[in-house]
C-alpha cells in the first residue's frame, strides 16, 4: 500500500491516540497546542520514539509493529527530517552539511549531488558558506536541502518556519510547494500556526492530549467543527450549548436559554440532544430588541487596528458574547454598561452534537468523522 499509514497507541507517559495516512505527494498537517503530541508523533515516525503499541508502514514496509516487535531505527528509515532550530553542523560549510547526507552514495558523486541540491533551494552561490554567515532563511534552506538528500520516502517538518520572519517564510512556503511537487512523497507538518497549516497543507489533523478531534481538508475542519472542543482549536468563539427539539410537523429547533433557533436538523439526531453551537464575532449583529435573538450588556470595548472587540454579557446566566466591529460601524452607544439587543443571522450559526459521537475519536480510523451525517449542520432563521 502506497504512503504513509501510521496508527499509534498508550496510556502513558505520552498519551496517544491516533490514525491517520498520508498518500504520495500530500502534506497532512499536525495542529494543536504545546502537550497535544504532534511533535512525539513525528519521532515516532522518525524512528527517535518508540510508543508502546502501534503500527507504522510506508510503501508496504512496516517500519514499527508493536504486535511483532519490529522496530526499525533512525538510519533504516529513508526519513528527510526539518527542524525548527535547523540543526546544521557548525563547522561545515553549506555543501558540506548536504554531502553529510549523502552517504549512500559513492563518494565521488557526493559534492556534485549537494550542489544541486543547494540549487533547488537557491543557494548554489552560497555553498561554501558557514552556517554562521547565513541567515536564518538561507540556514533552513540548507536544511530542507539536506532533508532531500537522502532521497526520503517521507518528509518530516517540525515547525521549520517558525524561527523566520514572515517574509522569509513566505517564500520558503512556495519553495516547499515546488519541492512537493516534484518529490511526489508523503509530508507531515507539525506547526502551533493555523494559517501556515491551511495555505501549506492538503489534510488538517486537530490534536489534543494525543488524539485526533478531527481530520479532513483545512477549510472544512475550520469551517465546519465537529465538536465544541474541535472549534476551540481552531479559534471558533461564542460557543453556547443547547438542546435539539423536534416539532411534530418535521422542523427541528435548538432550545438556548429562553429562545429558539430554528435548524436544520438530519434525522440521525435524535429529539432532545444535547448540541453546541457558535457563531463567528464578526456575524453578530446589533438590532432593536423585538427583532434580536438575544439581549445583553456591553462590558468591555476595545480597539484593535480598524477593528472593535465589544463584549456582552448576555441575559440571562452572564454568558459571554464577543462581537468585532469594522471601526467606521461602530456607535458611541456601545459603550460599557450600555443594555442592547443581538441578531444572529442563521447562515452563519453552526451547531455541533455534543459528546462522544461528536467526532471525539474523528479520524481515529483516518477518517473525517462523518461530520457531515451527524456532526454538524447549519441554523436558518425561523
Amino acid at each position: 500500500m502506497s504512503g504513509l499509514h501510521v496508527r499509534l497507541r498508550q496510556a502513558g507517559p505520552i498519551p496517544l491516540a491516533v490514525a491517520f495516512s498520508a498518500a504520495p505527494g500530500e502534506l497532512v498537517a499536525l495542529f494543536g497546542p504545546s502537550g497535544s503530541g504532534k511533535s512525539t508523533i513525528l519521532r515516532a515516525i522518525a524512528g527517535l520514539y518508540r510508543p508502546r503499541s502501534g503500527r507504522i508502514a510506508v510503501d508496504g514496509t512496516v517500519w514499527f509493529d508493536a504486535g511483532r516487535g519490529r522496530f526499525l531505527p533512525p538510519w533504516q528509515r529513508r526519513v528527510g527530517l526539518v527542524f525548527q532550530s535547523y540543526a546544521l553542523f557548525p563547522h561545515l560549510s553549506a555543501r558540506g552539511n548536504v554531502m553529510a547526507a549523502l552517504g549512500h552514495l559513492p563518494r565521488a558523486a557526493r559534492r556534485a549531488r549537494a550542489q544541486e541540491l543547494l540549487e533547488q533551494v537557491h543557494l548554489a552561490a552560497l555553498a561554501e558558506r558557514r552556517p554562521a554567515m547565513l541567515s536564518g532563511g538561507e540556514q533552513q534552506r540548507v536544511a530542507l536541502a539536506r532533508a532531500l538528500a537522502r532521497e526520503p520516502h517521507v518528509l518530516l517538518l517540525d515547525e521549520p518556519f517558525s524561527a523566520v520572519d514572515r517574509m522569509t517564510r513566505e517564500s520558503l512556503y512556495r519553495e516547499l510547494a515546488q519541492i512537493r511537487r516534484r518529490l511526489a512523497v508523503p509530508a507531515i507538518l507539525v506547526t502551533h500556526d493555523l494559517e501556515e497549516a491551511c495555505l501549506l497543507a492538503d489534510r488538517l489533523c486537530l490534536l489534543d492530549r494525543g488524539r485526533i478531534l478531527q481530520e479532513g481538508p483545512p477549510a472544512e475542519v475550520v469551517a465546519r467543527p465537529v465538536s465544541a472542543a474541535a472549534a476551540r482549536a481552531v479559534g471558533h468563539r461564542n460557543i453556547f450549548s443547547g438542546r435539539l427539539v423536534r416539532d411534530p410537523g418535521g422542523g427541528a429547533g435548538i432550545a438556548w436559554c429562553t429562545r429558539r433557533l430554528v435548524v436544520d436538523a438530519p434525522p440521525a439526531i435524535p429529539d432532545g440532544a444535547a448540541v453546541d453551537w457558535s457563531i463567528p464575532p464578526h456575524a453578530v449583529e446589533f438590532t432593536s430588541a423585538e427583532a434580536g435573538d438575544a439581549t445583553g450588556t456591553v462590558i468591555e470595548r476595545l480597539r484593535l487596528g480598524e477593528t472593535e472587540i465589544i463584549r456582552l454579557a448576555l441575559d440571562p446566566d452572564h454568558a459571554t458574547l464577543t462581537v468585532h466591529l469594522p471601526s467606521s460601524e461602530a456607535q458611541e452607544a456601545l459603550a460599557p454598561g450600555a443594555r442592547v439587543a443581538c441578531r444572529f443571522p442563521a447562515a452563519a450559526i453552526h451547531v455541533m452534537l455534543q459528546g462522544d459521537a461528536a467526532g471525539a475519536d474523528a479520524g481515529g480510523d483516518g477518517g473525517n468523522g462523518g461530520a457531515d451525517e451527524t456532526g454538524a449542520w447549519q441554523a436558518r432563521s425561523p
